[in-house]
């Protein structure tokens, strides 16, 4: 569904990423793990069009992006929460959510995929009315997740969804993203907790300085000693 082939990303005179390659397949969630500084939200920028690369390829759907847009990218069915969740804090939750729909022309059924995203996210049914900088923190990751939805996404894009959540709180985004996943939409998921980004996808990479250093199966990366002594904690 997604690949990335050779890419080079620069910042100014930095050699941000160093040639990374990588693809995701329709329906699994693979995650890029790796220390801060390892490049993991460059590249998710890059793919979603705000960072142009110097070089290489992003194919999606059997169609080059890498010149596209970011607004024509979404269009195209990718879509992105980004690190921080970049909710609009004075618009209402309900504002929010119309904001993730705003790409679409099927405005016959925009109206049940608030009900959809009301289903996973009951808290912001609740407060679909409340101004969103009024949420707290695990809220607003929902919001974020559920504004993303609303563009129908047919691969999501995560970055770092459990920063500065509780782990109650974390072990919920996680499982929320699993039913997103298990309802059809595509996950690639940037996650700096690599155990349990590691428990839920089905592939990931491994990325130290703006390179990938290891891949496979995501139960096999778990098991690995040097998967663990770096980002396991043990």
């Amino acid at each position: 569904m997604l690949s990335a082939t050779n890419l080079h990303v620069y910042y100014g005179a930095i050699h941000a990423i160093k040639g990374v390659s990588f693809e995701v397949n329709e329906g699994e969630i693979v995650s890029l793990i790796g220390a801060n500084g390892a490049g993991k939200s460059t590249i998710l920028n890059t793919i979603s069009g705000l960072i142009k690369p110097k070089s290489g390829d992003i194919s999606f759907m059997h169609y080059n992006i890498k010149n596209l847009e970011a607004h024509n990218i979404l269009k195209r069915g990718l879509a992105q929460v980004p690190e921080g969740r970049r909710i609009f804090a004075q618009m209402t939750v309900q504002e929010n959510l119309e904001m993730g729909a705003f790409a679409r022309k099927d405005l016959s059924v925009i109206e049940e995929d608030y009900e959809k995203v009301f289903q996973s996210f009951p808290r912001l049914k609740e407060r679909r009315k409340q101004l969103a900088g009024t949420l707290s923190g695990g809220e607003q990751q929902m919001l974020a997740m559920g504004r993303a939805l609303m563009s129908k996404p047919k691969l999501l894009m995560l970055d770092e969804p459990s920063m500065g959540l509780s782990p109650i709180l974390v072990s919920e985004i996680f499982n929320i993203i699993k039913q997103v996943n298990a309802g059809g939409t595509t996950i690639l998921l940037v996650e700096q907790n690599a155990k349990m980004a590691l428990s839920i996808a089905d592939r990931a990479y491994v990325l130290e300085t703006g390179n990938v250093v290891m891949e496979g199966p995501a139960q096999e990366l778990l098991g690995n000693e040097q998967v663990r002594k770096a980002y396991l904690g043990n």
